[in-house]
């Protein structure tokens, strides 16, 4: 009895699941939109209308219990009954596409669902609802669920009794597509026919067929699954052409394989109770939390509204009594001129006493006591002549113009989070460190501090991924490390695993919180510690030609009077002038990766490593050398003009000396760079084509080689012990060369100038804020100044 209630009480705890999103009424004949929800067919079918597509052919609610009038809701109530009864018919049938359309005329235009749960519009094709099958699982969980729950429980009487003694249902024929008593059923299901292998359902009006069919071929089974398209197919669709080269297998498979997936999800939800229950007290208590909260919020609005009717008021009294003020001058001053004037009438004072001084005969008393009226009397009539009031009347001072105040109230709202950072790709780079920098949208809210964050690509979910970043990180959830309160637009990670991918995004902070998450972006840090050196400028270099910047790690290259000089030998012979510019470190052992970048007007720069004795003996030679050649030039003395070809071409690697073993590896590898194009030599090693991503298309090819843009930065990564040296495009990491190289000695960067170029070494992120040179790594060896 218990074991029974658990089971309705969790049937009816389901019954939000059971909804139609769109009459919030348990779904009836549901049908599967391309977004994977479900909603009944009519309610699909009329909100399809409300858009202003044609009204479809609906087929009537079944006569089932579910649907008797006591238990359909108003909407329902108030449809109208529609003369089709097969819900499959009016599925083929086309329902909300155009019958009746010409064969000449164009395609209908293409219906979209507005999905209530997904919030978007979803495209059902030309077909409309017709390309939508019915979900036949969630109508049998719906008949249990009702069974179970005892919703409507109206008999369902035996459709083969004959009335007034007609007998209440106790059994479906799916096959029959009826309902049976007892004995009608052994009746027409006699024992040894093929009627008895019927299935036999519970009673109900509401028949459905057995199987999925395929909407386009009618009687055709869904036996196949494709997984490119996520949909069912039948083995007619199986043959189109759309379906070609993608992933199908069995239903079987794909049931099998989908039945396991969810059963584990299940399992693992079920055996998480109490993480679940945790999560809903940490829910309720946000909410309670958030109920809280609003209330202070409203509070400090209301404050804060308070505080500027405040001031607002303190302002208006303080700026009413400056007006005040000015208004009581200006009138005593109107009033003092009023009565002047007054005064000159002529019965008025001064006019009367004048009159009455005019009267005394005596001079000399006259003549005294006269003088001071004589000057009012002048004074009133140059008043008269230049007459002007005393003050203005008109207050134009004294108008407000609060249009800007009124727009930063119009503006005025809450404190919002920033915006997503952008984050800077040209300078953003992974080298000794990685070196992130961003910066805000223009409309974005200022930000107090940011948070960067980074992992490891391919760390498992919950755990940490290894590395530290300048400044202190904390481990944080699904392999994100963190730098915290970062008050710049740019920081610096260190300690990370080389030849790795690491993904970085940002977000700002102020008062309102931390905004949303900025672009992931996706660095790949170096194969191999990064070499730090200078470029030499102790070999003698031809001043007029090479100059080295002060800080030792950019050199151009300026072809001067050298080239002039040969001019008049240039009809007879092709002479070039080189230059060439080594590290000032040598490599005994260990792997080593730096990067440069060459100037894409540069002519010929050629790129790569080299034997330090080699090299020094190329420079030291009595004579210099010419190569007939300027597209695979070797690297000859950097002072003087070449007069004889070289026994060794750096672009190939390959020894063409008679008295060298082809075995042998070379005593250096170059790639040569010049005027945007960077040549990549043949070579069964050689990584363009391959793992570069590069084909044949992109570039002219030759027997010798290829030629593709120059990429902005180039990498060499030299393994010492291997003997080998790698070429990549430093900003991508992607390999574009390698070759062989002799290590039986100390190995050193080397450069080589013909005619003009530039040529700037990768600084180290660690330098940008460094006051001193860093200390040089212990597989490196300075360069000893005596040469040999």
């Amino acid at each position: 009895m218990a074991a029974r209630f658990q089971v309705k009480a969790n049937m009816k705890s389901m019954e939000q699941e059971l909804q139609c999103p769109v009459c919030k009424d348990i779904v009836k004949q549901p049908i599967v939109l391309p977004c994977l929800h479900s909603v009944c067919l009519m309610c699909a079918s009329e909100v399809l209308v409300q858009s202003g597509y044609p009204q479809p052919e609906l087929p009537p609610e079944p006569n089932s219990p579910a649907s008797t009038p006591n238990m359909r809701s108003p909407r329902q109530m108030r449809r109208p009954l529609p003369k089709s009864d097969r819900v499959d018919r009016l599925l083929r049938s086309g329902s909300g596409t155009y019958p009746g359309r010409r064969r000449k005329e164009g395609p209908p235009p293409l219906m979209v669902f507005p999905c209530a749960p997904c919030g978007r519009d979803v495209e059902l094709g030309e077909r409309g609802l017709a390309e939508c099958m019915r979900n036949l699982t969630l109508e049998r969980i719906v008949e249990r669920y009702r069974h179970t729950v005892s919703l409507g429980s109206v008999a369902v009487m035996c459709q083969f009794c004959k009335p007034p003694q007609a007998l209440e249902a106790t059994k479906g024929c799916s096959d029959c597509r009826a309902s049976f008593c007892n004995e009608c059923f052994k009746l027409y299901h006699p024992w040894g026919t093929p009627r008895a292998q019927h299935e036999h359902v519970q009673p109900t009006l509401n028949f459905r067929p057995k199987v999925l069919t395929c909407p386009e071929h009618d009687q055709e089974r869904l036996q196949f699954y494709c997984k490119s398209c996520q949909m069912l197919l039948c083995s007619l669709c199986k043959l189109r052409r759309v379906h070609a080269g993608h992933k199908i297998a069995p239903v079987t498979q794909a049931y099998q394989s989908l039945k396991d997936k969810i059963t584990k999800e299940l399992n693992y939800i079920l055996s998480n109770q109490d993480m679940v229950l945790t999560q809903i007290t940490q829910l309720e208590n946000a909410v309670t939390q958030t109920e809280v909260n609003s209330v202070s919020a409203k509070e400090q609005l209301s404050h804060c509204v308070k505080e500027i009717m405040a001031l607002l008021t303190e302002r208006q009294t303080m700026l009413a009594q400056a007006l005040e003020s000015s208004r009581q001058r200006r009138a005593d001053a109107l009033a003092n001129q009023v009565a002047e004037k007054r005064s000159l009438l002529e019965h008025a004072g001064l006019m009367a006493f004048t009159q009455e001084l005019l009267k005394e005969n005596d001079p000399s008393s006259f003549v005294h006591a006269a003088r001071l009226t004589h000057n009012r009397l002048a004074q009133s009539i140059e008043s008269m002549q230049r007459f002007s009031l005393s003050a203005d009347p008109s207050f134009r001072h004294f108008q407000l113009d609060v249009s800007r105040e009124l727009k930063l109230l119009t503006d005025l709202n809450f404190i919002q989070a920033p915006l997503a950072p952008v984050i800077d790709t040209q300078r953003t780079l992974a080298y000794d460190q990685l070196f992130l920098c961003w910066r805000l949208p223009q409309d974005s809210t200022p930000a107090w501090h940011f948070s960067v964050e980074f992992r490891r690509r391919g760390v498992v979910p919950g755990g940490g991924a290894r590395g530290g970043i300048h400044g202190g990180l904390a481990a944080a959830r699904w392999g994100w490390q963190r730098l915290e309160e970062v008050t710049g637009t740019c920081a610096v990670i260190d300690r990370l695993e080389m030849d790795s991918v690491y993904v970085l995004r940002v977000r700002g902070c102020n008062k309102a919180g931390f905004g949303e998450y900025s672009e992931e972006v996706y660095l790949h840090t170096p194969p191999a510690p990064v070499l730090n050196f200078y470029l030499d400028s102790r070999w003698g270099l031809h001043a007029d030609r090479l100059v080295v910047s002060k800080e030792q790690r950019c050199a151009r290259s300026v072809p001067g009077l050298s080239l002039l000089q040969a001019a008049d030998r240039a009809l007879t012979s092709c002479h070039l002038t080189a230059d060439l510019l080594v590290g000032d470190v040598a490599i005994t052992q260990g792997r080593h990766y730096w990067a440069c970048s060459v100037e894409p007007g540069s002519y010929l720069v050629k790129v790569g490593v080299g034997l330090e004795s080699k090299l020094q003996e190329w420079f030291h030679l009595p004579q210099d050398m010419a190569s007939p050649s300027f597209l695979s030039p070797a690297v000859p003395n950097p002072q003087r003009t070449v007069t004889s070809k070289l026994r060794y071409d750096p672009d190939s690697g390959h020894d063409s000396g008679a008295e060298d073993s082809s075995d042998s590896p070379p005593p250096f590898s170059f790639l040569t760079m010049g005027m945007g194009k960077i040549y990549l030599p043949s070579s069964t090693n050689s990584h363009h084509g391959r793992e570069s991503g590069f084909t044949n298309g992109n570039g002219p090819s030759s027997p010798t080689g290829v030629t593709y843009p120059l990429p902005p930065r180039l990498g060499i990564c030299l393994d010492f012990e291997k003997g080998r040296v790698t070429f990549y495009d430093a900003h991508s990491l992607r390999p574009l060369w390698e070759g062989p190289v002799d290590c039986s000695a100390p190995v050193c960067p080397a450069f080589c100038f013909i005619g003009g170029g530039a040529l700037q070494l990768q600084e180290l992120v660690a330098n940008r804020n460094a006051n001193q040179t860093p200390v040089r790594r212990v597989t490196i060896q300075s360069r000893v100044t005596k040469l040999n």
